[in-house]
């Protein structure tokens, strides 16, 4: 099994979240626990995730991506999605995700949408 190996960057007010591997009920509590000390510790306003080297992720993968979109909507920040990799495309689009994040082609571009120099 390939393991995540995820890599967290602040710029501004943005955390940039890149994620490798597998995504998946064994490794989704480390990520949540990571990515809300990220949170907690930075004023992030806004986040961007980029997905071009996961492999695979399942549903508890996307309650993950779906706790952390809530946290920043609900103080009025934006969650885009960029990279996303074909298989991790037909997941979000099945979930659904796609009627609530934005997406982007990559992090330079949500980093444009958000005005944030790149």
């Amino acid at each position: 099994m390939v393991r995540v190996s995820n890599q967290f960057t602040v710029k501004e007010n943005v955390l940039i979240v890149r994620l490798r591997g597998e995504i998946d009920h064994h490794e989704t509590l480390a990520l949540r626990e990571e990515w809300q000390t990220y949170l907690r510790e930075n004023n992030i306003h806004h986040i961007i995730l980029n997905v071009e080297d996961v492999t695979f992720m399942d549903s508890s993968g996307i309650g993950v991506l779906l706790g952390r979109y809530n946290e920043i909507a609900k103080n009025g920040g934006q969650f885009f999605v960029c990279s996303i990799h074909p298989q991790i495309d037909r997941l979000f689009a099945m979930a659904g995700l796609y009627k609530i994040v934005q997406t982007a082609k990559d992090e330079k571009s949500a980093l444009t949408m958000l005005g944030v120099a790149s």
